[in-house]
């Protein structure tokens, strides 16, 4: 069965930093392309960033870019989200998925107000 679950967001100041951790299971997690997504209310899904699974290259959207960094632990079958200077809109649910795979988890809410 796959299952992605999420932790780590919160309440945090514009500027603040937060990490996102994501454990992945019932798949093959080391060949998997894994990307972190975001929701806001009333607001499209935005895909944030994607890890790859050879050589563990990334890529984010324009809005995070030099801000938001994601890595991955195949070990530890777990995919992170190191999110720095954050602004307001930066606030959402965010959620991992595996390329390919239906399946999400119920996601970590991040707010980021003062």
């Amino acid at each position: 069965q796959v299952q992605f679950v999420e932790s780590g967001g919160g309440l945090v100041q514009p500027g603040g930093s937060l990490r996102l951790s994501c454990i992945a299971s019932g798949f093959t997690f080391s060949t998997a392309v894994m990307n972190w997504f975001r929701q806001a209310p009333g607001k499209e899904r935005e895909l944030v960033a994607t890890v790859f699974s050879v050589g563990e290259n990334t890529a984010y959207a324009d809005s995070v870019k030099g801000r938001f960094t994601i890595s991955r632990d195949n070990a530890k079958r777990t995919v992170y989200l190191q999110m720095n200077s954050l602004k307001p809109e930066d606030t959402a649910v965010y959620y991992c998925q595996a390329r390919g795979l239906a399946y999400r988890g119920q996601g970590t809410q991040v707010t980021v107000s003062s």
